[in-house]
């Protein structure tokens, strides 16, 4: 391996700690919302209702929301370096305290409502960390990365974090370990009671803390590394440290090479104004959308809720199991994709892959309808994750972290992150009164039926969304990018 190729493996391999962080953090509480739920559910002073369970299950979006606007201001003024290691600060903290919100002002285990509030605020405070991550660590590879390769190093990134999330299934499965999910008997209107006496002691005081507090040693080891890697030459330039640009660039990409991708960078530099909406609404608008349709197809209905969407197939198959199965196949659609996305293009996958979850919505629906084995709908379940993994996984965030011009791109990509979180939010919010949903005869199978149509056809939306509006960025390099919006 040639030296410029070492040396830019191990900063990428830094930066998407910050990406496996994002996946375990927000995966992590698959495993633990029904421990989570039991818990609040012995509250005295208080009704737990779905209502309450959808904000403590989406908090920390909240938090990924907020990490996201800032990520862009701070970004811009102290460096894309400085807010990476801020986000790993927020990650470790966050870890600790979910896992002991009873910390210097409440009884341990003894569930209220004011505990409720001080364990949603920790959540939100690692939310944070995952948005200023989700935000920064696409844009920081994208800026230091050879055009040639670009593609695959920002797919990296969306490895580490389906690779966050398989492991956090891993480890949810192995603390669980022979524990049992707590009996939770629904008795009214989003209303629920706890069975204590048929239900897993530990699994509702204990397990729930374990899962959370794992995030603590990635996220001490994220935070750490991030202080031996290098600013980006972007951002060196904007801020006229051109001589340490050209030592990182030389690092990167030889000597000569290095010289003429500094002139580049001062050309977009010196030329373009700073403002926002200095390429026009087109950029912005498209990027967004591109954020918001990610999430709105619902994908993370499966991560966040598996167990509890397995579970309603009626399969002898461990639901906590099916989870890590999703995690594999996102896994290796995503590693398939890294050597895709150079050849085939952004544009091509994403439209593929985004008809592709359509049918596998559709499946998961009509299971719903028509009687079928149990295994179907696993099975369409795990195709409409396969072709996520394979396009909009990875894809949308290369696009995003490329589409935008050198002077307005930690702004915008704040922005259009910032939407993937309020999007997100509304889809893990909205997901478990949606699924829950009884209609006549059909009974809770209405919910489901409803809750996958409704990502079926935003599917289909946003197919066509990108063949009619999205331009293709392969083998461009970021200042190439800049004339597609002129």
């Amino acid at each position: 391996m040639k030296r410029e190729q070492a040396y830019i493996a191990r900063v990428v391999f830094t930066v998407v700690l910050g990406g496996l962080l994002f996946g375990y953090d927000t995966a992590v509480i698959s495993g633990a919302e029904k421990g989570l739920q039991a818990f609040f559910l012995q509250a005295q002073d208080f009704q737990y209702t779905d209502v309450w369970h959808g904000i403590t299950s989406s908090s920390a979006l909240i938090g990924c929301i907020i990490g996201c606007i800032i990520s862009g201001w701070y970004a811009s003024k102290f460096g894309r370096k400085m807010a990476l290691l801020l986000s790993g600060i927020f990650f470790f903290l966050s870890a600790i305290q979910s896992y002991y919100p009873e910390f210097l002002f409440f009884e341990y285990s003894k569930p209220n409502f004011a505990l409720l509030i001080a364990f949603n605020m920790y959540r939100i405070l690692g939310g944070i960390g995952v948005g200023m991550a989700s935000a920064i660590c696409p844009m920081y590879i994208a800026e230091i990365s050879p055009a040639e390769i670009r593609g695959k190093l920002v797919s990296c990134n969306q490895f580490a974090i389906v690779l966050g999330q398989l492991v956090v299934y891993l480890v949810n499965y192995f603390i669980v370990g022979e524990h049992t999910n707590p009996v939770i008997e629904r008795i009214g209107e989003g209303i629920y009671l706890l069975d204590s006496a048929a239900s897993d002691s530990w699994s509702i005081s204990t397990g729930w803390r374990y899962m959370f507090v794992s995030e603590a040693i990635p996220a001490a080891l994220f935070t750490l590394l991030v202080c031996f890697i290098p600013e980006t030459p972007r951002f060196l330039v904007m801020n006229e440290n051109n001589e340490k640009a050209l030592s990182v660039l030389t690092r990167i990409n030889g000597e000569y090479k290095a010289q003429q991708i500094l002139e580049e960078i001062e050309g977009t530099i010196t030329s373009e104004k700073k403002n926002l909406f200095a390429y026009g609404w087109a950029v912005i608008f498209i990027g967004i959308m591109l954020c918001v349709f990610q999430q709105i197809m619902g994908i993370n209905a499966v991560m966040y809720f598996g167990p509890r969407i397995f579970g309603s197939f009626e399969s002898s198959v461990n639901p906590m199991a099916s989870t890590v199965m999703v995690g594999i196949v996102n896994i290796i659609m995503t590693f398939v994709s890294i050597f895709l996305i150079e050849r085939i293009g952004r544009k091509p996958l994403l439209v593929y892959g985004a008809i592709g979850m359509a049918i596998g919505a559709a499946g998961i629906a009509l299971s719903n309808i028509l009687v079928v084995p149990s295994f179907i709908p696993i099975l369409c379940v795990l195709f409409y994750i396969a072709c996520f993994g394979l396009s909009w996984g990875p894809v949308c965030w290369v696009l995003v972290s490329e589409m935008f011009p050198n002077t307005i791109r930690s702004k915008a990509m704040g922005l259009a992150s910032a939407f993937i979180w309020v999007s997100n939010f509304v889809v893990s919010f909205t997901f478990i009164p949606i699924y829950n949903m009884n209609y006549g005869s059909m009974g809770s199978h209405f919910g489901h039926i409803l809750s996958y149509t409704i990502y079926g056809v935003c599917c289909i939306i946003a197919a066509v969304f990108v063949w009619r509006l999205v331009p293709e960025t392969r083998g461009k390099t970021l200042e190439k990018i800049n004339n597609l919006w002129k």
